[in-house]
C-alpha cells in the first residue's frame, strides 16, 4: 500500500508519488536559536525524525535538509542583554540544541544550513523578486508585494481582503499594503550587517528558507515541514517567495505537526508552563518522552501532563518487560517433542503484524495505531510465554524469538526499545528504589519476615509489614509461585 500524508496544501490525504523514484526531498523549519528548546521543539524534531525514519524502512532515499535562524530580532536582542555577539549566542544555542537532540537519539538530518553562511543567495532571490515586479525597495528596505501575488493565501486559507480588513498591524509608510512582508532590513546601530544592492543590512526571517530550500533541493521538492503556527505566515510567505521567483510550484506536499499545551493551557513562558527538552530529561527517560509523543497522532494536540507521562512510563516499561523475558528465553532448552503452545489465530496474529503496522503507518504516519499494534502483539507473547512448559517446542521458541526481533525492528522506527531490555529495567529499578529511600535488600528482608509471620499464623504482623512496604511505595503480590515486589508510582 502507498503512504498517504495529509498535505496542508490540498487539505487532505494524497499519496506520496515522489518528484525522483524512489527519492524523497524533505524541508523543515528549524529553530531561532537565542534559548534553550521547549518541548514543542521535541515534538517537531521527534515527528520528523519519525518521518524520515519510516521513509528509509519503506525504501525510499531521504533527503532532509532542516535549518538553524541564526540571525534574527530575538537573538539580536537576546544578545543585547546578555552583553555578547549575536553570532556567539546564535552559536552557543546550536550547541545546546545539539546537547538536547543526541539525547533525544534524534538522528542528524542531511544537511543543517544556517541562514548566516546563505546571504548571497537570499540577495539572488529579492533581487530576482524586484526584477519581476514582486518586491520594492523602500528606504533602506525591501519588501514582497502581496498583490503582485494572486494566490498568496492558498496554504492557510486566507482571503488576502480579509486579512487586511482584520489586520492588526502598526501602519508603515514604507509598505504599499499592510501586508506586504520584508525581505531586507536594513541596518540599525549595532546590529549584525552584511552588504547589499540596497545598503547594508539582513534578511527578513521568511526569505531565508526559500533561499536554502531553494538551493538543496531546487524549485520544487517532495514535502515541507514545521508547526502548525508556521503555517500563516512564514510558510505562506514562503509560498510567495518561491512560487513568485521561479513560475513553478513549490512544495507537493506540505506536513504540520499539531500544537504542545501543558494541562490543557497553551504553553507559555508568561503562564509559568513553559519546560524545556533538559527539564523534562531531568525527571524522564528520553523514551519515554518518545512514548509520549507518539502515543497522539502528530497533526493532533499534544497535551503534556504528569499522568499523560506515567501513562507512557507503564507501556514503556511493559514493552522492555516483553523484550527482558524474551532475552530470557533459551534456545538451549528447546526440544523437538513438547506440546506446541501457541494457538494458530496467536501464529497469524504474531505474522501479520509487520503489514498490520506497515498499514498504520502508511495512513498519515499513525504511530498512536501502530503502537497498539506493538501491544497486541505483547500482549499475544505474553500469553505464550506464561503458557510455555520448563522444556517449550523449539516452534514457540522460533516464533517468540523472531517476533521479539520484528517488535524491536518496528518500534525503532519511533526510536524505542533502543537498550538493553534488562540493563534498562535494572537501572530504573535502581533509580526508583533511590527515590523512596529502600533497598532491593531491605525489601527482601521484610518479605522473608512477613513470610515467617505467615508460616508462624501471625497475620496481624504480616499484615503491618505489607502496610508498611506499601506505605513506602513497594506494592507485595501474592500468587502459588510466592511473593513479589513491585514499585507503585
Amino acid at each position: 500500500m502507498p503512504i498517504q500524508t495529509y498535505n496542508t496544501l490540498s487539505r487532505k490525504k494524497e499519496f506520496l508519488t515522489p518528484l525522483e523514484d524512489g527519492h524523497v526531498k524533505l524541508y523543515v523549519c528549524g529553530i531561532t536559536s537565542y534559548d534553550f528548546c521547549h518541548i514543542g521543539h521535541a515534538r517537531s524534531a521527534l515527528a520528523f525524525d519519525m518521518i524520515v525514519r519510516y521513509l528509509r524502512y519503506r525504501g525510499y532515499t531521504v533527503t532532509y535538509i532542516r535549518n538553524f535562524t541564526d540571525i534574527d530580532d530575538k537573538i539580536i536582542t537576546r544578545a543585547a542583554e546578555q552583553g555578547v555577539s549575536a553570532l556567539a549566542l546564535a552559536e552557543r544555542f546550536i550547541d545546546e540544541f545539539y546537547v538536547d537532540m543526541d539525547k533525544l537519539g534524534i538522528d542528524r538530518p542531511t544537511l543543517e544550513p544556517r541562514a548566516t553562511e546563505h546571504i548571497p543567495e537570499m540577495i539572488e532571490l529579492i533581487s530576482e523578486l524586484i526584477s519581476k515586479g514582486l518586491a520594492y525597495p523602500s528606504g533602506s528596505d525591501v519588501y514582497f508585494s502581496v498583490n503582485g501575488f494572486p494566490e498568496y493565501g492558498k496554504l492557510s486559507g486566507r482571503n488576502l481582503d480579509d486579512m487586511q480588513a482584520g489586520a492588526r498591524i502598526a501602519i508603515n509608510e514604507n509598505k504599499n499594503h499592510p501586508m506586504d512582508f520584508v525581505l531586507w532590513k536594513g541596518s540599525k546601530p549595532g546590529e549584525p550587517t552584511w552588504d547589499s544592492p540596497w545598503g547594508p543590512g539582513r534578511p527578513g526571517w521568511h526569505i531565508e528558507c526559500s533561499a536554502m530550500s531553494r538551493k538543496y533541493l531546487g524549485d520544487t521538492f517532495d514535502i515541507h515541514g514545521g508547526g502548525q503556527d508556521l503555517v500563516f505566515p512564514h510558510h505562506e510567505n514562503e509560498v510567495a517567495q518561491s512560487e513568485g521567483a521561479s513560475g513553478k510550484p513549490f512544495v507537493n506536499t506540505w506536513i504540520h505537526h499539531g500544537f504542545v499545551t501543558i494541562r490543557d493551557e497553551k504553553m507559555s513562558k508568561s503562564l509559568g508552563n513553559f519546560l524545556t527538552i533538559r527539564e523534562i530529561l531531568a525527571q524522564y527517560h528520553p523514551e519515554v518522552l518518545r512514548f509520549f509523543i507518539f502515543s497522539t497522532h502528530y497533526r493532533n494536540p499534544l497535551d503534556f501532563s504528569e499522568a499523560a507521562m506515567q501513562d507512557a512510563i507503564a507501556g514503556l516499561d511493559r514493552l522492555y518487560g516483553c523484550m527482558a523475558a524474551l532475552d530470557a528465553l533459551s534456545d538451549s532448552g528447546a526440544v523437538e517433542n513438547a506440546p506446541v503452545v501457541a494457538s494458530s489465530q496467536d501464529r497469524d496474529r504474531l505474522s501479520t503484524l509487520e503489514p498490520r503496522f506497515q498499514k498504520a503507518m502508511d495512513d498519515d504516519f499513525n504511530t498512536a495505531q501502530a503502537q497498539g499494534i506493538l501491544f497486541d502483539a505483547v500482549k499475544i507473547i505474553n500469553k505464550i510465554l506464561q503458557q510455555l512448559p520448563p522444556h517449550p517446542h523449539r516452534e514457540d521458541v522460533e516464533l517468540l524469538k523472531r517476533s521479539g526481533l520484528l517488535i524491536r525492528k518496528l518500534a525503532g522506527i519511533m526510536g524505542l526499545l533502543r537498550e538493553d531490555a534488562r540493563t534498562y529495567l535494572t537501572e530504573k529499578k535502581t533509580s526508583l528504589l533511590q527515590d523512596l529511600e529502600i533497598s532491593e535488600e531491605e525489601i527482601l528482608a521484610l518479605i522473608q519476615e512477613r513470610k515467617d509471620a505467615r508460616a508462624a499464623k501471625e497475620w496481624a504482623r504480616g499484615d503491618s509489614i505489607r502496610d508498611q512496604l506499601l506505605a513506602r511505595g513497594v506494592e507485595l503480590k501474592d500468587d502459588a509461585n510466592g511473593t513479589t515486589w513491585e514499585i507503585r508510582r
